[in-house]
């Protein structure tokens, strides 16, 4: 699985790029490539200005279609083949936990497989993957279900795993998968920009509350920098809403 950082914000309550802050002594988006490189095969940037995010050594992508706002950016990474499950995140959200993202991710993957309806023609072992892709082979408790669910005659359920906070979705600290991307496109024909919208149209894996507060009690992982007097406290400001 891949995972990819929307820094294509219009940032105009900012004097600088929001992903450029510095908290803890390093920029936010620094920091995020660090984090998600040690958890999935590729980090992945979405910005129409690349120029400005060579120097970090990550891919980049810009939107296939000019429209404001953090779909288009989704929708466009998931066009690119070879992109199959993506994991999404914001530029400006400092406080990201690995544990929580470790613990959506293979929710999604052990949760997302639906066995067939018959017997396995080779039941003798199971093919997974953990959150980096590495490939095995085994049973039991704890392992990662892979992506290849015809080898097994399953299918994959979930079409997105969003977490719960403050009693909403969270969907800019989710996986989306590319079965979205045709009903994605749709809604982007329609003018409409709001994921919390669009997650009512597919199969969504919610993470609840109580499992994401048993991981980061505060959300701190769901706050952003949106106004300098949000970086001068270094708390983030308000809960991401989109």
């Amino acid at each position: 699985m891949d995972a990819l950082i929307l820094a294509g914000g219009e940032n105009k309550r900012l004097p600088l790029l929001k992903g450029f802050l510095e908290v803890n002594g390093k920029r936010i988006i620094e920091s995020n490539i660090e984090l998600l490189s040690r958890i999935f095969d590729r980090v992945i940037i979405s910005t129409d200005k690349p120029e400005l995010y060579f120097p970090f050594g990550v891919l980049m992508l810009g939107d296939i279609i000019k429209y404001k706002g953090p779909m288009i950016g989704i929708f466009s990474a998931l066009t690119v083949p070879g992109i199959s499950d993506i994991f999404v995140t914001a530029c400006d959200m400092p406080f990201l936990k690995p544990e929580l993202i470790r613990y959506i991710v293979d929710k999604y993957n052990t949760q997302n497989i639906v066995p067939p309806t018959h017997p396995s023609p080779s039941p003798c072992a199971v093919s997974f993957t953990t959150t980096r892709g590495e490939r095995g082979e085994g049973k039991g408790r704890g392992e990662n279900i892979g992506r290849e669910p015809w080898a097994l005659g399953s299918y994959q359920k979930w079409d997105a795993a969003i977490p719960i906070f403050a009693k909403r979705p969270q969907p800019l600290l989710g996986i989306y998968s590319k079965r979205v991307v045709g009903d994605m496109e749709n809604i982007i024909k329609q003018g409409k920009r709001s994921l919390r919208e669009f997650l009512h149209k597919i199969n969504v894996l919610y993470i609840e509350e109580e499992e994401v507060r048993s991981i980061d009690m505060e959300g701190r992982s769901f706050v952003n920098i949106n106004t300098m007097e949000d970086f001068q406290k270094e708390i983030g400001g308000e809960i991401c809403l989109v």
